[in-house]
């Protein structure tokens, strides 16, 4: 069942148009991700949703809602750059917040308490947030988007600011607030979203140019990958299989590079054979599938 609707959603800012009619559907108790390249629109769907922004054209409607109707108290917001009071304790802050949101002064300490324990933050509850790491102020920052239940939580690029500690920190509390809550967050860490998502929605230049579960994108672009690492560069190794017939596409990084093909025996065999006729300075070699950020390369490029 849909929690949300988004149809035909734009937003312009005087004569850009940066949102370019955005249609999906935020189904209760998913986890979602909308990814996209810095600039994609993903902040400006995201404040457009919880009503910070108001859309240019089309409608966000909430199940059980009447389009035009405040569902902001559906909502729990953590910004990309969220700010705190420095000089709060963790549960003094989260309290106060809570108040904020409407709770009785009994109701919001016993809520406090009860999401310090779930972000595990109990030991560090009478700490200033000064003191707090990047990790600890995003699982602070969460605390605060959920304090009253909402049926929604948006997430805006937790992740991207933190080591890799932190990172897990967060991405292991939002395996586990999916299990209460519909959970939308935006991110250009494509690994990130394939760890914890069930439904990704592709955003680029304003547009969603695709939509699905990893299992739909793995059988839609189903093809066999050979990942290559070399110690230089490694373009100038496979120039020689530019072209060939059995080769779908060749993606190179640096050292690094991907040769995707539907004939995965023939062309493992051509790159074992001039690997080893050229004695290339192979350090790995390995036959994978095709992972989020392969699709995410082929869905743009269309």
């Amino acid at each position: 069942m849909a929690l949300v609707r988004v149809e035909n959603l734009e937003k312009s800012f005087k004569d850009l148009l940066v949102i370019k009619g955005l249609n999906f559907e935020l189904e209760t108790g998913k986890c979602v991700a909308l990814i996209g390249a810095n600039g994609a629109g993903k902040t400006t769907t995201l404040k457009m949703i919880s009503g910070l922004l108001e859309p240019t054209k089309g409608r966000i409607v909430f199940e059980g809602e009447k389009h035009g109707d405040d569902h902001r108290r559906l909502i729990g917001y953590l910004p990309q750059h969220p700010v705190f009071h420095d000089w709060m304790t963790a549960r003094e802050f989260l309290e106060y917040v809570g108040k904020l949101s409407g709770l009785e002064a009994k109701e919001a300490k016993a809520r406090s308490a009860e999401l310090l324990e779930l972000v595990g933050l109990t030991d560090a509850k009478n700490r200033r947030i000064g003191k707090f790491s990047g990790g600890m102020k995003q699982r602070l920052g969460i605390a605060q988007a959920i304090i009253h239940r909402p049926k929604l939580i948006m997430l805006d690029e937790p992740v991207s600011a933190l080591d890799p500690f932190g990172r897990r920190e967060v991405l292991e509390l939002l395996d586990r607030l999916k299990r209460d809550a519909t959970v939308l967050f935006s991110t250009h860490i494509l690994n990130d979203a394939e760890e914890v998502c069930e439904s990704i929605l592709f955003l680029h230049n304003g547009e969603l140019i695709e939509s699905g579960t990893m299992e739909e994108f793995r059988e839609k672009y189903h093809q066999s990958k050979i990942d290559l690492v070399f110690n230089r560069e490694a373009k100038g190794f496979l120039d020689s299989f530019s072209g060939q017939e059995k080769i779908t596409s060749i993606q190179t990084d640096g050292y690094k590079a991907s040769i995707f093909t539907e004939d995965l025996e023939a062309v493992k065999n051509m790159i074992l054979n001039q690997a080893g006729n050229d004695n290339w300075p192979l350090i790995k070699y390995e036959i994978g599938s095709i992972s989020l950020e392969d699709v995410f390369m082929k869905v743009v490029q269309k």
